[in-house]
């Protein structure tokens, strides 16, 4: 070659170089709108930069999908409806487009392109900032939405922070946090889910995109909320409900809902990091049997394993895993075990060679498997992104079922590995599409639990218990999820319920935390004060670490354990209202424990950070979490009539009050109107109660509807019609049981109806015969004292009620008071 061409080729280098570095920093927005077809229901639209596919997915939800070449594949591990055969108004002239349905218009602006979307009757939702709307920088996609006066945003998934997200910002990237911050962001899962409340309106939209995503709502701006990825599509689909409820029924119908769970996964749950050898499992179970704290389960950290390899048994400490789960399946415990995705690199070691042979595990761009360090050491990692590696996740499963498992406990799955940092280069099968470690880490928990879901249901033939740390939008079709190491702090205490409420506004009804905290110790007040929350969160689950202190209940003192069982013991007894809560969320969506923002969306005290802790447990029960140092703490009453749950006192609603605190209670007051369903006491599920059903009616002033609900607990014929389901409706002057729905027989064959502030009332009519009540008194923490290290037993609080007893007939019963 001619030397003297050289500085000519390297100053064409040069500048093809510099081309593609200003290509990369160059801001390229949508533009102009260039071209416009129109079919039943969609819109596809060419612009001067971009290609547009605007769909009407139902008479609430429109989907914008967005990309600078021509959309490909339509593909996605969250979403699991169809777009609904509904017919939309479309319209266009020289300056828009106009897509109607019955509930929500988009109006698409041609220069430049640009989306609004109204209610059917003009009232501004949401809107692109006109001057930003959807964006590129390099691979990364952006949509601005102009800043609504007053707009607050709640939700997003697991997200720490306040629950008015207004001026905050996030990142949606899996990532394994020890011991993380109250305020630390990301965290383990990610829903980029979220809900915008402006001038009594509320929408929602879900950016359904795996790559690394950010959310700023407002954050160093006052113009934009903006939401973006690091790769992909824009791809988000924005619902309109007149209620935060519709929206999250709406979500949920996209992104699929949960299988009724076990009912023993409703139990309390003892656990520690980690209970070893099976003696020491056994001594736990038995512990908690002599002094009478029901508990369902029992969980088994790492140290079961050998050598920390998956599938495996450590043979000393657990040499007969069958006879140990037999036996604790006889005083009516289940046993729950830890799965990590690693697998050992180790020759001789079952999954790995079969792994290898099977070809089943993640490799690098040179075809070269990916090899990563967790607790075995060096680990290969199964590819669940395609249906080989899922199956054959699904054969391994096989010894733990056949060793008597019945929940299954994935950790580890962000992905996790140590240095926290895999390459970008290992490739994955994403279902045939091909994918980097961008574009599936955050869906690979997600799969993971797929295959275990699916896997243990069909080896069981009954409902499996799944529990996870990781996910994407979706994970409630298969699992429950925690929110990971925790601290044993009273920040963490309250940013936990936080943490569970937005998860509950994200589609996900099934969480919990860790009871007491997972790193270091809890004081005596905050293990109590936490262990009587946790009687009110879904998945009550006690764990703790390696090298801390034990945290069973009897650990911290006879008070604590008093108080801690009271509590166990309300738990079993509230079974058949939390059971019915579940239904009610496997059907619609609705979350077990609820933030005052679905109810109260537009009461702007309940935003503020005094009161944002504060939820309701089902429908019925309002909580108030307080430090466990604070001796006084206020409490907002939102709209209604409040009674205290100990004592019965009556509260108007729509004020706050100042309150005393104590180790002994957690402030839980009840709505009036409200129904709640509660049993005798048991020491586990497995246990049958007496056969009476209590039923708790609170006088109140607006009406009630509540949906009762029984099956076996334990199999999928619920999903044959084989249930029990009777509706419950409450309107001041009466309550009318429904004739019940189904094919399962009620395990209750009387009911006791108890009332709450009907003082002075005389007579009720029970189907036209005049029946009198009984008067009755009540005490809602068990036993029927309380434990005082000062003068030993005192009595309890008592609510002084009437009492009417009924068969529970199959026909409709119509009480008037």
């Amino acid at each position: 070659m001619d030397k003297r061409i050289l500085p000519v080729i390297a100053a064409l280098c040069w500048l093809v170089c510099s081309g593609n570095a200003f290509a990369q920093n160059k801001v390229v927005n949508a533009g102009d709108v260039k071209k416009v077809e129109t079919a039943k229901g969609q819109v596809k639209i060419v612009t001067t930069n971009a290609f547009a596919d605007i769909t009407v997915y139902d008479e609430g939800m429109i989907r914008v999908r967005m990309d600078k070449q021509e959309p490909g594949d339509d593909f996605s591990y969250a979403v699991i409806a169809k777009p609904s055969a509904i017919t939309a108004n479309i319209k266009e002239d020289a300056g828009s487009i106009t897509i109607t349905t019955s509930l929500l218009q988009a109006r698409i602006s041609k220069k430049p392109f640009s989306v609004a979307f109204y209610t059917a009757d003009g009232r501004l939702l949401n809107e692109d900032e006109k001057g930003l709307t959807t964006s590129w920088v390099g691979t990364v996609v952006t949509t601005y939405k102009k800043l609504q006066e007053g707009e607050r945003f709640l939700g997003l998934g697991e997200k720490n922070g306040n629950l008015d997200r207004a001026g905050t910002a996030y990142t949606n990237w899996n990532s394994d946090v020890f011991g993380y911050r109250a305020d630390q962001d990301p965290l383990y899962s990610t829903i980029p889910f979220y809900i915008g409340v402006h001038h009594g309106l509320n929408y929602g939209i879900f950016f359904d995109n795996s790559y690394q995503s950010d959310f700023n709502f407002g954050a160093s701006n006052n113009r934009f909320s903006s939401f973006g990825a690091r790769g992909g599509e824009m791809n988000y689909y924005f619902i309109y409900a007149p209620d935060v409820a519709g929206l999250i029924k709406a979500y949920t119908g996209l992104t699929g809902r949960m299988h009724m769970p076990p009912l023993w996964s409703l139990g309390y749950q003892q656990n520690r990091y980690s209970y070893y050898p099976d003696t020491e499992v056994l001594r736990i179970a038995q512990t908690l049997r002599e002094k009478k704290i029901p508990a369902d389960g029992i969980t088994l950290d790492i140290h079961y394993m050998d050598a920390y390899k998956l599938f495996t048994w450590n043979k000393e400490r657990f040499p007969d895993p069958a006879g140990m789960t037999a036996k604790l399946a006889g005083m009516g415990f289940k046993v729950t075990v830890i799965n990590d995705p690693g697998i050992k690199v180790e020759k001789g070691y079952e999954s790995y060679e079969n792994g290898v042979k099977e070809n089943v595990f993640i490799k690098y761009a040179d075809g070269e498997l990916y090899a990563g360090q967790v607790w075995p050491g060096w680990c290969h990692f199964a590819d669940f992104t395609g249906e080989r590696g899922r199956n054959w996740w699904k054969a391994q499963m096989k010894g733990y079922v056949n060793n008597g498992v019945a929940g299954f406990w994935n950790d580890m799955n962000e992905i996790a590995t140590w240095g926290q940092k895999m390459p970008d280069n290992v490739l994955f099968d994403f279902e045939g599409h091909g994918a980097t470690h961008q574009q599936a880490h955050n869906v690979y928990a997600l799969e993971m639990n797929r295959a275990s879901y699916e896997g243990a249901r069909s080896l069981m033939n009954k409902r499996p218990f799944l529990l996870t740390r990781a996910g994407y939008a979706g994970l409630q079709r298969y699992t429950a999820i925690w929110t990971g190491d925790n601290r044993s702090e009273d920040d963490h205490m309250l940013a936990g319920v936080r943490l569970l409420n937005s998860l509950g506004l994200s589609g996900v009804a099934f969480t919990g935390m860790d009871i007491g905290g997972f790193t270091g110790n809890p004081t005596v007040p905050l293990y109590a004060r936490w262990m009587q929350i946790g009687a009110f969160i879904p998945y009550y689950r006690n764990h703790t670490a390696v090298n801390t202190k034990s945290a069973e209940p009897w650990t911290f003192g006879e008070e604590v354990m008093e108080v801690s069982r009271n509590y166990i013991n309300l738990r079993y007894r509230l079974l058949p209202y939390i059971y019915s809560a579940f239904y009610e969320a496997s059907a619609t969506g609705m979350p077990v424990m609820r933030t005052l923002a679905i109810d109260y969306t537009n009461d702007q005290k309940i935003y503020n950070t005094r009161y944002q802790q504060e939820y309701l447990f089902g429908p019925a029960f309002l909580v108030a979490p307080f430090e466990s140092t604070k001796e006084y703490g206020e409490v907002y009453f939102p709209g209604g009539k409040w009674y205290d749950l100990y004592t019965d006192e009556l509260q108007e609603g729509q004020q706050s009050r100042v309150i005393p605190l104590n180790l002994h209670k957690l402030p839980v007051y009840v709505k009036g109107g409200s129904i709640v369903t509660m049993q005798t006491l048991v020491q586990s599920t497995s246990e049958r109660p007496a056969d009476t059903l209590f039923v708790h009616l609170y006088r109140g002033d607006s009406s009630n509807t509540v949906t009762y609900y029984e099956d076996d607990g334990e199999t999928y014929d619920y999903e044959k019609g084989v249930y029990y389901k009777r509706i419950i409706s409450y309107d001041k002057q009466q309550l009318v049981f429904e004739k019940p729905l189904g094919n399962y027989t009620s395990k209750f064959g009387n009911i006791k109806l108890i009332l709450h502030g009907f003082d002075g009332l005389r007579q009720v009519k029970v189907n036209g015969s005049v029946q009198l009540p009984v008067s009755l008194s009540i005490n809602f923490l068990d036993p029927v004292s309380r434990f005082d290290p000062q003068g030993g037993y005192t009595a309890p609080d008592m609510c002084n009620v009437l009492a009417v007893a009924l068969k529970n007939s199959a026909d409709r019963i119509v009480l008037e008071f």
